[in-house]
C-alpha cells in the first residue's frame, strides 16, 4: 500500500476527511520551500501538492503565475526540487504529488523523472495539460516505479472521459470545482457536488476537490461530499504576503493552514 491509498485509508476508518493544501516549489525559495513541507506535514494535512514552476502556466490564475516567476529568478531544476523532498522525506510520512505541466517534466525525460522522483520520495504526480488519452509513456514509467498518476475532471468533461480517466487513474482523482484558471471565489460552483457523484459511478478512488475554495466554510461544505478539499490560491497568497516580512513565514503558513483544517 502507497502512502496516498494509506493516508485515505486511515481518514476512512477515523471518520475524517481530507485536506490537500498547494505550494509552489522555490516560492520564495527552496529552503523556505523545505522549511513549508514540514510545517503543512505537522498541521496534518493529508497530501502535499508541490507545484513545479513553470513560464507559461495557462491553467493557473494570477496568484500562483507571480509565485511561479519569483520561483523561476532562483534558476533551480527538479533534481534540485527533488532534493528538497528527499530531506523531507528523511523525517516525515505525508505523501507528496508533484503538480506540473509536461514540458518541464518531459525536458527533465520521463524514465529519469520517475527513477529520481520515487527514489526522493515523491508518491505521485498530477500533469495539468496531459490527459489519458497521451499519457500511455509516462503512465507505464511512473507504474514501473509505483508512483500515482493523478488526473484532473471538470465539470465539462463527459461521462467517456470520467470513464477513460477511472481506468487509468491512481491514488485520487482531482475534481476540477468549475472551469477557467485557479483562484480564490467567494463560493464554490453547484457543479462540484455533481461532478462528484457522476465520478463515483466510474471510479472508488478518493475524489479531491480544488479550484476557488479559501475559507473554513467552503472547507466543510466541499468535505460534504467529497474524501477531500484541495486549497492552493489562499495558501500562496498567504505566502506572497508574509514574504519580507517576518522570518517565521513557514510557522505562520503552518498555523494557517491548521485553522482551515480545524
Amino acid at each position: 500500500m502507497g502512502r496516498i491509498e494509506d493516508a485515505f485509508d486511515q481518514l476512512n476508518r477515523e471518520g475524517r476527511k481530507g485536506f490537500i493544501p498547494f505550494i509552489t516549489a522555490g516560492d520564495p525559495d527552496l529552503e523556505t520551500t523545505g522549511e513549508l513541507l514540514i510545517e503543512l506535514s505537522r498541521a496534518g494535512v493529508t497530501v502535499i501538492e508541490l507545484g513545479v514552476p513553470f513560464s507559461d502556466p495557462m491553467a493557473d490564475g494570477p496568484v500562483i503565475q507571480r509565485a511561479s516567476e519569483r520561483a523561476l529568478k532562483h534558476g533551480f531544476g527538479i533534481a534540485d526540487l527533488l532534493c528538497v523532498v528527499a530531506s523531507f522525506r528523511r523525517q516525515f510520512e505525508t505523501p507528496i504529488i508533484l503538480f506540473s505541466y509536461f514540458n518541464p517534466l518531459l525536458q527533465f525525460g520521463l524514465q529519469r523523472l520517475a527513477a529520481e522522483a520515487k527514489a526522493a520520495g515523491i508518491d505521485g504526480v498530477l500533469v495539468t495539460d496531459l490527459s489519458p488519452e497521451e499519457a500511455e509513456e509516462f503512465e507505464g514509467e511512473l507504474r514501473a516505479h509505483d508512483l500515482d498518476l493523478i488526473f484532473l475532471v471538470a465539470p465539462t468533461s463527459t461521462d467517456q472521459r470520467l470513464r477513460l480517466v477511472a481506468q487509468h487513474a491512481r491514488g485520487f482523482i482531482y475534481a476540477v470545482s468549475r472551469a477557467g484558471v485557479t483562484g480564490v471565489r467567494t463560493n464554490v460552483s453547484a457543479e462540484a457536488e455533481r461532478l462528484v457523484n457522476r465520478v463515483r459511478k466510474f471510479s472508488q478512488l478518493p475524489i479531491a476537490v480544488g479550484f476557488g475554495i479559501s475559507s473554513v466554510d467552503q472547507v466543510k461544505d466541499v468535505q460534504r461530499y467529497a474524501d477531500a478539499v484541495v486549497i492552493g490560491s489562499a495558501i500562496v497568497s498567504e505566502i506572497e504576503r508574509l514574504q519580507g516580512t517576518t522570518s517565521e513565514l513557514a510557522p505562520q503558513i503552518g498555523r494557517f493552514v491548521k485553522e482551515l483544517i480545524d
